[in-house]
């Protein structure tokens, strides 16, 4: 539960964002591309972090530690 939490916090905050986006882009011929690209930025760059974060937490592949083979020689 606990690795979930960040994950909604910065949900909640790239909404946020999207939400101010969203309201506060100046009215004007570009103002549907405008908001359209502040969007699917917040978007992608949310999704990366999460996914990134989210394979740290969960590996697909466990760290593999090679068996130490080291003979002390006199």
């Amino acid at each position: 539960m606990v690795s979930v939490l960040p994950v909604i916090f910065i949900l909640v905050i790239v909404l946020g964002l999207m939400a101010c986006g969203f309201l506060f882009v100046p009215k004007g011929p570009h103002q549907t591309t405008i908001r359209t690209a502040i969007m699917l930025t917040l978007a992608s760059c949310y999704l990366m972090w999460m996914i990134t974060y989210m394979a740290q937490l969960h590996p697909l592949i466990a760290p593999y530690r090679a068996p130490s083979n080291v003979e002390k020689s006199l």
